[in-house]
């Protein structure tokens, strides 16, 4: 009896192992092909939403090493098909927020917690972009994102009435604030979108707030 456990057991990781090759290298390149998709044929936010899912289901399925790489996985494919640049803002920051996900995700972190961390990591990778391009480009990108803040606050002051003009500091921290506002609501998006997604895959994420699961029932 004793026997017929162990070879089982050896049966079973013999199995796994090569399970865990295969799922990851499938969802490495779904998570590729999702970015070069979206690139070539972008489709708004849709496509965008589920950039760093298959990664943190791998880390849900298998993982931290797995998830790790995946994440590599993912980058070298990109490399192949759409160079070294485009590969880098895949894997800065969306591989590296799958693992981050899926780490929290699967220490059953609160949402608050989770959609926080990767809202930080998110607006490390809006300025890793704004300091790459601006290299390649040789010019200065935060300049045209100033100047775009500039006017959005502009706009919103006229409309208000208030015969003020803010200062550079403070449009400089209008920028960062209004960028780390966008991940906060992407990530939120995220979660929503895996919360709903990752349950019918058997692999449930957190439960989100109870005033999201109210909204949602209502629906």
């Amino acid at each position: 009896m004793v026997r017929q456990t162990k070879d089982s057991n050896k049966n079973s990781m013999k199995l796994e192992v090569p399970l865990r090759m295969v799922e990851t290298a499938f969802l490495a390149s779904t998570a590729s092909l999702i970015w070069f998709i979206n690139f070539y044929l972008p489709l708004g936010p849709v496509l965008r939403i589920f950039f760093p899912v298959p990664i943190a289901l791998v880390y849900l399925r298998w993982g931290k090493r797995a998830a790790w790489m995946s994440a590599v996985t993912s980058g070298l494919l990109l490399l192949v098909l759409m160079g070294p640049v485009r590969s880098l803002l895949f894997v800065i920051p969306f591989a590296f927020m799958g693992v981050l996900l899926g780490s929290t995700w699967n220490r059953r972190i609160p949402w608050i917690v989770s959609i926080t961390l990767g809202a930080l990591l998110g607006t490390i990778g809006v300025f890793f972009r704004i300091w790459l391009m601006s290299v390649l480009t040789s010019e200065d990108l935060w300049i045209y994102v100033i100047n775009q803040v500039t006017d959005l606050i502009e706009w919103v002051v006229l409309k208000l009435g208030i015969l003020v003009s803010p200062s550079v500091f403070w449009i400089q921290v209008g920028a960062i604030a209004l960028i780390i506002f966008n991940n906060f609501i992407y990530l939120f998006t995220v979660h929503l979108a895996a919360w709903l997604l990752l349950d019918r895959l058997g692999n449930p994420i957190p439960r989100p707030p109870r005033w999201v699961q109210v909204i949602m029932d209502y629906e």
